[in-house]
C-alpha cells in the first residue's frame, strides 16, 4: 500500500517552521517526489523519506517555490551513491527553463532525464519499469505560470477469497498461482480459474494533488474517487476571495467544496500564505464545508489502504 508523507505545506517561501509544499508517494520500494522547493532535500530527511529512492518527480510549474530545491536535492541524491536515472515530468514548454536551472548540477553520477506532459487536454501514462499497476494523470490547471494538477492511481490485484476456494476444494499449494491470475489444473482434472476465487473490479488507490489554480470544475471530476485528495488553502478568510481569483489561487473554502463534489474520501489542505500562521485555526469551520477536511502540517503521514 502507498504510503504518503506531505513533506512541506508552506507556499513562496519556507518559514522557520514550515518547508515549502511537497509530497512524497511510496511504493513498493519506489518514491514520486511531487514539487520541490527550496530546502526540500533537508524537509525530506527531517520527514523520515530517503532521497535516494526517488525515481520520478513532478512538477506542477515552475515557479521559485515548488522547483527551487531541485538542483540541490539531486546535488544531496549523487552524494548518496544513486546511479539510477530520475525522470522529472513538468509542463510542455518549459524543459529548456529547467535544464538552465539544472545547469548548475554539474557531474551527478546518474541521468536526469526531463520529460513533458501536454497543457491542452488531461493526460495519462505509466512507467512499467517503475510499477506496472500505477497510472500518473495530468490535468492543465489555471495559473499565471503553466500548472498541471496530477493523479497517481494504483491498480489493485482482485482479492483471494480463501472461503471460496475451500469450497473448490483447492489445495493450498494452489492458491498463490490462482491469486496472481493464472488458472490451475487440479490433480482429479479440474481446471479452476482466477475468477471462481476472487473477488474483481476492486477499485484503485488514488491520490490527487492540486495546488496553485484557480478553484477548476474540472478538478472535482479529475479527484473522483481520491482516497487523499490534496489541495492549496491559502487563507481560511473567506473576505479574500476577490483577491485569490485574482491572483489565481485557492482559499481552503474553494478546496472543500471540490472535495466535496468530487467524493473524496479525505482532504488534507496545503500551500498556506505566508500570513496564515495558523490554518488549523479553520478546521472546526471547514468541516461544515466537507467533514473529512485536514489542514496539514509538515511530515504528515499516511498509509492508503484503500478499504
Amino acid at each position: 500500500m502507498p504510503d504518503i508523507t506531505l513533506i512541506g505545506t508552506g507556499g513562496m517561501l519556507p518559514m522557520p517552521d514550515r518547508w515549502l509544499t511537497s509530497c512524497y508517494y511510496f511504493h513498493n520500494g519506489h518514491a514520486v517526489l511531487i514539487d520541490c522547493g527550496e530546502g526540500s532535500q533537508v524537509a525530506l530527511t527531517e520527514a523520515g523519506c530517503r532521497h535516494n529512492r526517488i525515481d520520478v518527480i513532478l512538477l506542477t510549474h515552475l515557479h521559485a517555490d515548488h522547483v527551487a530545491g531541485l538542483p540541490g536535492l539531486l546535488l544531496s541524491m549523487g552524494n548518496g551513491g544513486r546511479q539510477q536515472p530520475v525522470t522529472v515530468f513538468m509542463p510542455e514548454g518549459r524543459a529548456k527553463i529547467l535544464a538552465g536551472l539544472l545547469a548548475i548540477c554539474g557531474g551527478l553520477p546518474f541521468e536526469v532525464r526531463l520529460a513533458e506532459l501536454p497543457f491542452d487536454k488531461p493526460y495519462s501514462f505509466t512507467l512499467p519499469e517503475l510499477d506496472p499497476m500505477l497510472t500518473f494523470s495530468s490535468l492543465p490547471l489555471q495559473h499565471s505560470e503553466r500548472c498541471l494538477g496530477y493523479s497517481l492511481s494504483l491498480a489493485r490485484k482482485p482479492e483471494f477469497q480463501p472461503e471460496k476456494a475451500k469450497e473448490l476444494q483447492v489445495p493450498v499449494k494452489y492458491w498463490k498461482q490462482l491469486h496472481s491470475g493464472e488458472s490451475v489444473q487440479l490433480e482429479d482434472g479440474r481446471t479452476v480459474s482466477p475468477e471462481q476465487v476472487t473477488v474483481p473490479n476492486r477499485p484503485p488507490i488514488k491520490l490527487t494533488y492540486c495546488t496553485d489554480t484557480l478553484p477548476l470544475d474540472e478538478i472535482a471530476e479529475f479527484a473522483r474517487g481520491s482516497q487523499l485528495f490534496i489541495c492549496e488553502g491559502m487563507y481560511g478568510d473567506e473576505d479574500k476571495k476577490e483577491d485569490m481569483d485574482r491572483k489565481q489561487h485557492m482559499l481552503m473554502q474553494d478546496a472543500c467544496r471540490l472535495a466535496s463534489r468530487a467524493g473524496a474520501e479525505r482532504l488534507w489542505l496545503t500551500h498556506y500564505s505566508p500570513a496564515c500562521a495558523a490554518p488549523w485555526l479553520y478546521e472546526e469551520k471547514l468541516r461544515e464545508l466537507f467533514p473529512n477536511v485536514s489542514c496539514a502540517k509538515d511530515g504528515m503521514k499516511i498509509t492508503l489502504t484503500g478499504d
